[in-house]
């Protein structure tokens, strides 16, 4: 009897074992809870963000707020307006039938791909260069506005370029997580590159004589000397800036519909309609 007893004992436990492996296999099966993303496999971009945004009825762009002619939120009115505000509104038209239908949100260098990243805004519209290492996180378009780098300093500044600069002491302002911050360091690394959370900021931080000279984008320094006479563009650029629109990453149906944009944009010569508002001249061909 206990023999009996002993047998059976052993031939449930096996059983028991036996489901018990069976259960735990079940879990690593493709779409199993067990499952694991092969690492540094990057996240599936959204199905359809086109669908989705018509489903909402709105577009949401992530813009600058802080920068004359591209972006810029009047605190009188809490409008926001320029270039990339006028893009992101005929976008809107373009997949709603009406450039109302659009919500603008604020972004900074910083901050503007993790918004997206995180399905806060569809896209991002906002000065933003197009860069190899910036690929790996986002898709862009293709290039909307050709811009390059420069320096603003003070009308009666030494500094006529580049080279003047590169030299112990001098302080270069520019703004956290921008491209400028990484070329200014490579094109003047003599000089100390001190870096702000926004143009704004550092715009501001220059008229207190907290540095020589702000770097960015020639088009956005042209908005800032506009806002203040005593400031000047430097001529020339050392860099070649173009700026595109950013997409989730793998959201391929988004991007050709926005190139299939920009070229109907382009075509109609609605495009160069917005370039002359905002920046005064034609665009280069």
């Amino acid at each position: 009897m206990n023999v009996w007893k002993k047998v059976m004992g052993i031939g449930l436990a096996a059983t028991l074992t036996v489901a018990t492996m069976a259960g735990c296999g079940s879990s690593s099966k493709p779409g199993g809870e067990g499952e694991k993303k092969p690492a540094g496999e990057a996240p599936k971009a959204q199905s359809s963000t086109l669908d989705a945004i018509k489903q909402r009825g709105k577009f949401i762009a992530g813009v600058k707020y802080d920068l004359n002619l591209f972006g810029l939120k009047d605190p009188a009115t809490g409008k926001v307006e320029g270039f990339d505000v006028d893009i992101a509104k005929a976008l809107a038209k373009k997949i709603l039938g009406d450039e109302n239908k659009i919500e603008l949100k604020e972004v900074t260098s910083k901050t503007r791909i993790p918004m997206l990243q995180n399905g806060d805004i569809d896209a991002i519209i906002a000065t933003m260069t197009i860069t190899e290492e910036r690929k790996k996180e986002v898709d862009f378009s293709d290039v909307y506005f050709k811009a390059g780098q420069s320096l603003l300093v003070k009308k009666d500044s030494k500094i006529n370029s580049l080279q003047d600069v590169n030299k112990k002491g001098i302080k270069v302002l520019t703004a956290k997580g921008s491209t400028s911050a990484k070329n200014i360091r490579e094109k003047a690394p003599e000089a100390t590159v001190l870096e702000y959370e926004n143009y704004a900021e550092a715009f501001t931080a220059l008229k207190a004589g907290q540095g020589d000279a702000l770097t960015t984008d020639n088009a956005l320094l042209y908005g800032m000397a506009k806002q203040d006479p005593n400031y000047r563009v430097l001529e020339g650029t050392f860099t070649d800036e173009p700026y595109g629109i950013a997409v989730r990453k793998g959201d391929t149906e988004f991007v050709k519909f926005i190139n299939d944009f920009l070229k109907e944009l382009k075509s109609s010569g609605e495009y160069d309609k917005i370039y002359q508002k905002w920046i005064g001249e034609k665009p280069k061909q």
